[in-house]
C-alpha cells in the first residue's frame, strides 16, 4: 500500500528566490489511544444476531509490555477492494508503515485496542491468489499462511469486493482452506446496490455455512465497529464450509495446493452464487459508458495525457504560489522573529556565528522543507483522486504497451512523468506500482526525469552560449531526459533487474465512485507527515554540513568562522578547487562549475545562485534570460572558454547533460532512502554521477571538433 512523498517550477518570466536549507528533527510525539465506547452492535453469523458492548480505542505499540501474545489479524484481499482504505479508518495516523522481513515490499501494521486486549493489525499487499506472481503477492501469502518468517495468524479478515463477487469467492475458498478463523468483510456494496448487484451480508453468510460476513465501507468507516466486534466473537474458530478442505500450512506444496484445487474452487463459487440472490447484472452502467472513452485505444490515449497534463501542472503551477508565500513572506516572518529573540539578549548577537547558523542554516532548511510540502501535498491529492475514483487502473491499462520495454506495466508511466515536474512526489507515485520490483526499477529512474528546478540552469547556458538557439537547446535537454530514461531502464533491467519479467497483466477495473474529501485529506496529511519524519533528518545533516564547510575559513585573510566573505576563501571553496581537476575531460575544469555542481546536490535551484556568488555578479530580480545575456553569462563564457581551450560551447553542453543526470536533490535522496533503503539510495546516486561523467566527457570530447 501506499502511505507514503519539492522543487519548484522556474519560469521564463519570473526569477526565483533561491531555496535550499535543512530540516529541522522533527520528534515524534506519542499517539494516546482515546476510548470510544462503540454502540451494541450485532455480528451476522449465518443470519443470527448477537449483542456485543465493547469499549475500543486504538493506541501505539506498548512497548515493554507483559502480554502473553497478542493477537495478529491479518488483512487480505484483491488489489483495489477498498482493503487500505478500510485498514486506514481502523487506525488513521496511528499505522505504521514496515518493510516485510528482508525485502522491499510495504507493510502496514498498527495496534488495536478491544477491551482490555491489544491486537495487531497488519494490511497486506493486493493479491488475486495464494501462488504468488511477484514479490508482493509473495508477502501477502506469506501473511496470512504464516510462512518464511511470518507469524501465523490468528484471524484472517478477508475483504471482498462484491461488484466482483465471482473472482472474490474463489479467492475467499482459498483463505477458507486455510483453516483459520476467517471474517469476511464485504466491500463496494452500495456500489453494487446501484448496479442492481447488491449482496445481502446474512444470506452470503448463511450460503458460507455460517462463516461470518460484514459489509463495510472504507471511504466512510461504516462497519468498522461491527467488523472488530465480530472479530472478536470469532477469534476461537470459524466453520469450514461445505466443499472446500483445510490443509496444513506447515507441510503443503503451495503451487500443487492451489492448482491441484481449482476446479473445486470454482465449483464452490458457483455453488455459493446460486444460493444468494442476486438482481439483474445486464444491465449497463455508468461505468460501462465512461470506460466506451477512456479505453479507447485513440480517445483513450488522449484522454490519459490530458490528466496527465493537468496532475503535472497541478504539482507545479498550484504548488509555486505557495511555495513563493512560505520562501518569502513566511521566511521573513520567522527571520524576524529570530533577529528580534537575538537582539533581546545582546545587541550584537545578530553579529555571531551561531546566529548565522540559527537562520542560515536550520531556519532555512526549515522553510525549504515547508517549501517541498505543498507539490508533495497536491501530488498526493491528484493520485488519491484518480485511485479512489477508479481511473488510475484504467491508466494503466492504456499505457501498458508503451512500457512493455521495460518489463513494466502502464502505471509505471504515471511517476515518470510526474518526475518532470518534481522527482519527489514522482517518487511518491511509484506507491501505486503493484510490485516492489516494478517501484524500485521506476524509483532508480525517476532522478533522470527533468525537473522543472532544472530548467534555470538551461535557460541560464542556453542564452549565455547559444542565444539564437536557446529555445532548440533546451527542448533537446528534454529529448536528453526521455532518451536516457530509456537508455538507463534498459541497462538496468538487463543487468539489475533480469529477475524482472513481463507477466501477462491483468487487473480488475474497479467501478468509478466518487472520493470521500475526508477520507483523502486524512491519507494525505498522514502521508505528508510520513515524509517529514523520514526525510528530514539527512537533509538536516547534509546541508548544516555544507553550512560549516562554506563558514571556515582556509585562508589567512579570509575572515572568521561564519564571517567568509569570498566562498573561495573558505574550505568549501577549497574543495570546490580539489574537485575541478576531475572536470578537465568534461571541459569546466573551474571551480565556480565545481562549485555550483555540489551547491546542486542539495537542491538544482540553487545552482544559477551559486555561479552568481561565486562569480561575484549581482543578477538583482533578473530574469534566468537575461542572467544568461548579461554579466552573468559574460561571467561563465569567460570561464568555460579559458577552462575548455576555446571550446565553451562544448563544454556548455557538457555541463548541461552532467546537470540533467547527475545526483538529483538532497530531497529527493533522502525519499529514495525512506521508501527503498540506503542500498538503493546509494546505487541511484552513484549510478546518477557516472551516468552524468560519461554523458559530459563523451558530449565535450565529439562537440569540440564541431562547435
Amino acid at each position: 500500500m501506499s502511505h507514503s512523498n519539492s522543487e519548484p517550477n522556474p519560469s521564463m518570466g519570473h526569477s526565483h528566490s533561491h531555496r535550499r536549507g535543512l530540516s529541522v528533527l522533527l520528534p515524534e510525539r506519542p499517539h494516546k489511544g482515546h476510548d470510544q465506547t462503540d454502540h451494541a452492535g450485532s455480528a451476522n453469523k449465518a443470519g443470527n444476531t448477537t449483542n456485543a458492548s465493547t469499549q475500543t480505542s486504538v493506541s501505539a505499540p506498548l512497548h515493554g509490555s507483559h502480554h502473553v501474545h497478542q493477537r495478529r489479524i491479518v488483512f487480505i484481499g484483491n488489489p483495489n477492494v477498498g482493503k487500505s482504505s478500510m485498514f486506514n479508518q481502523l487506525l488513521g495516523a496511528k499505522s505504521r508503515v514496515m518493510n516485510a522481513p528482508g525485502t522491499t515490499v510495504l507493510l502496514e501494521r498498527g495496534s488495536y485496542t478491544y477491551g482490555d486486549e491489544t491486537w495487531n493489525l497488519i494490511d497486506t499487499p493486493g493479491t488475486y491468489s495464494l501462488l504468488p506472481l511477484s514479490p508482493d503477492e509473495e508477502v501477502a501469502s506469506q501473511a496470512a499462511m504464516g510462512m518464511n518468517g511470518q507469524p501465523n495468524p490468528d484471524l484472517i479478515a478477508a475483504v471482498l469486493d462484491v461488484t466482483n463477487i465471482a473472482r472474490s469467492l474463489y479467492f475467499l475458498a482459498m483463505i477458507l482452506e486455510l483453516g483459520r478463523p476467517t471474517v469476511v468483510a464485504l466491500t463496494m456494496n452500495d456500489l453494487a446496490r446501484r448496479a442492481g448487484a447488491g449482496v445481502d451480508p446474512a444470506e452470503l453468510s448463511q450460503s458460507l455455512d455460517g462463516v461470518p460476513v460484514v459489509e463495510v465501507d472504507g471511504r466512510t468507516g461504516k462497519g468498522t465497529d461491527l467488523l472488530m466486534e465480530t472479530i472478536a466473537q470469532h477469534l476461537n474458530g470459524t466453520p469450514m464450509p461445505h466443499g472446500l478442505k483445510a490443509v496444513d500450512t506447515n507441510d503443503v506444496d503451495v503451487a500443487q495446493w492451489v492448482e491441484s484445487r481449482a476446479d473445486d474452487r470454482f465449483e464452490w463459487a458457483a455453488q455459493v452464487l446460486e444460493h444468494i440472490s442476486l438482481e439483474n447484472r445486464a444491465r449497463v452502467t455508468l461505468s460501462d459508458r465512461l470506460d466506451r472513452v477512456l479505453l479507447n485505444p485513440v480517445f483513450g490515449i488522449i484522454a490519459f495525457l490530458a490528466i496527465m497534463f493537468l496532475t503535472f501542472q497541478a504539482t507545479t503551477w498550484l504548488a509555486g504560489p505557495m511555495q513563493d508565500w512560505i520562501d518569502g513572506s513566511f521566511r521573513a516572518w520567522c527571520e524576524g522573529g529570530v533577529t528580534h529573540l537575538f537582539t533581546w539578549f545582546s545587541p550584537t548577537a545578530t553579529d555571531t556565528w551561531f546566529y548565522g547558523l540559527i537562520v542560515n542554516g536550520i531556519l532555512d532548511g526549515c522553510i525549504t522543507v515547508l517549501t517541498f510540502l505543498p507539490p508533495m501535498g497536491i501530488m498526493f491529492i491528484m493520485l488519491s483522486l484518480l485511485e479512489d475514483s477508479g481511473y488510475l487502473a484504467r491508466a494503466a491499462f492504456v499505457m501498458d504497451r508503451a512500457m512493455r520495454s521495460l518489463h513494466l506495466d502502464g502505471r509505471a508511466f504515471l511517476p515518470i512523468v510526474i518526475g518532470f515536474g518534481c522527482n519527489l512526489p514522482a517518487l511518491a507515485a511509484t506507491r501505486t506500482l503493484p510490485d516492489s520490483r516494478q517501484r524500485v526499477l521506476v524509483g532508480m529512474l525517476v532522478p533522470f526525469s527533468s525537473c522543472t528546478a532544472r530548467l534555470s540552469v538551461y535557460l541560464v547556458l542556453a542564452y549565455a552560449f547559444f542565444r539564437d538557439q536557446a529555445g532548440l537547446v533546451v527542448f533537446l535537454m528534454y529529448v536528453a531526459s526521455v532518451l536516457l530514461i530509456l537508455g538507463v531502464g534498459i541497462l538496468l533491467r538487463k543487468v539489475k533487474f533480469r529477475d524482472l519479467h513481463s507477466e501477462p497483466f491483468a487487473m480488475s477495473l474497479p467501478p468509478y465512485q466518487v472520493p470521500r474529501l475526508v477520507t483523502l485529506l486524512q491519507s494525505v496529511l498522514i502521508k505528508l507527515w510520513d515524509f517529514v519524519k523520514g526525510a528530514s533528518s539527512i537533509i538536516v545533516t547534509m546541508i548544516a554540513l555544507m553550512w560549516v564547510l562554506q563558514g571556515i575559513p582556509a585562508t589567512a585573510n579570509a575572515g572568521s568562522f561564519g564571517h567568509v566573505e569570498n566562498v573561495h576563501d573558505s574550505v568549501y571553496g577549497v574543495v570546490a578547487d580539489t574537485v575541478a581537476p576531475v572536470f578537465a575531460p568534461a571541459g569546466f575544469d573551474d571551480w565556480h562549475a565545481s562549485a555550483a555542481l555540489m551547491t546542486g546536490f542539495v537542491a538544482k535551484e540553487v545552482v544559477v545562485g551559486s555561479l552568481g556568488q561565486s562569480y561575484a555578479v549581482d543578477s538583482g530580480d533578473e530574469t534566468e534570460i537575461q542572467q544568461g545575456e548579461g554579466s552573468l553569462g559574460a561571467a561563465i563564457r569567460h570561464s568555460f572558454d579559458e577552462s575548455s581551450g576555446g571550446h565553451g560551447q562544448a563544454a556548455a553542453v557538457a555541463f548541461l547533460l552532467f546537470t540533467l543526470a547527475y545526483t538529483p536533490c538532497l530531497a529527493t535522496v533522502a525519499e529514495l532512502r525512506r521508501q527503498f533503503g540506503g542500498r538503493i539510495a546509494l546505487q541511484t546516486v552513484g549510478l546518477g554521477l557516472i551516468t552524468a561523467y560519461i554523458l559530459a566527457v563523451l558530449a565535450f570530447q565529439t562537440l569540440r571538433w564541431v562547435l
